[in-house]
């Protein structure tokens, strides 16, 4: 029988990247909030502290790290650190992720590769240093984007690495499934952070035509996010590995179609 208690997290460790704001700090205070201690990474100090107390707060072991997760050394010695001080590993949270808007043949070689390691080697990195530690029952969730699973002008090298991570984590889940260590994703559409200001002016603009560029009608907040998070960290997802879970209020589901804002009407 499955119940209640199969969607707490009590005695689990999980890490989360990119925990200062937004997604991030969500998927860290909600994943306290259902039992489990939690390891916080960010570039960011002033906000990681605010998540950090948000997180004792609820009576939760916490710990916090300052760097910057493109560097390599610095992701597995704090993945082996934490899994020490907390006592091992049962779920990653691989969030940290960053991009802008430039046209595909501006892009120099630097921003290239630094939009390639902020978005792709990030997670490898993560995952290949937390494998090592996950206990049988753990479970890594990739925080990926609609824009993996469509077109992305202005943002091509972006959408290319989040697509080349929703592959990454259908083949992990395979290898590690003997294991059994789930490997699933999740796709946001736009949510309203402190990242996404340009995106969502560009969604507020849409709605001033008359148009909604999701079908559903209140705005994804990254709370929303963070219950699936929290929910495949679960045993209650004990059977779901490989798969990537789209939050975006139908966005990736309409494809072209968009909704008038007077109705359910949509058009092309």
């Amino acid at each position: 029988m499955i119940g209640p208690d199969d969607v707490r997290l009590d005695g689990r460790v999980a890490l989360v990247t990119g925990a200062a704001v937004g997604i991030g700090a969500a998927c860290a205070t909600t994943l306290a909030a259902f039992g489990a201690d939690v390891a916080l990474v960010d570039r960011e100090p002033e906000h990681l502290d605010a998540v950090a107390a948000a997180v004792a707060a609820t009576g939760r072991r916490v710990t916090t790290a300052v760097f910057d997760v493109r560097d390599r050394e610095a992701v597995r010695d704090w993945v082996s650190s934490t899994a020490d001080e907390l006592g091992g590993v049962d779920a990653v949270v691989n969030n940290a992720a960053g991009t802008f808007r430039a046209p595909f043949e501006t892009l120099s070689d630097r921003a290239e590769d630094a939009l390639v390691a902020e978005n792709l080697t990030t997670v490898t990195t993560t995952c290949r240093a937390a494998v090592a530690h996950l206990r049988p029952g753990g479970s890594i969730v990739n925080i990926t984007s609609v824009e993996a699973h469509r077109a992305a002008p202005g943002f091509a090298v972006y959408a290319a690495a989040k697509a080349a991570v929703a592959n990454l984590t259908r083949t992990l889940a395979l290898e590690y499934a003997g294991r059994r260590i789930r490997v699933n994703a999740v796709a946001p559409d736009v949510i309203p952070t402190p990242g996404t200001g340009m995106l969502a002016h560009a969604y507020a603009a849409k709605e001033q035509q008359g148009e909604s560029l999701q079908p559903w009608p209140d705005a994804g907040r990254a709370e929303d996010v963070a219950a699936v998070v929290a929910w495949l960290c679960s045993p209650m997802a004990a059977f779901v590995t490989g798969s990537t879970i789209h939050v975006d209020g139908g966005t990736w589901a309409a494809g072209g179609w968009r909704r008038q804002l007077d109705g359910d009407v949509y058009t092309l």
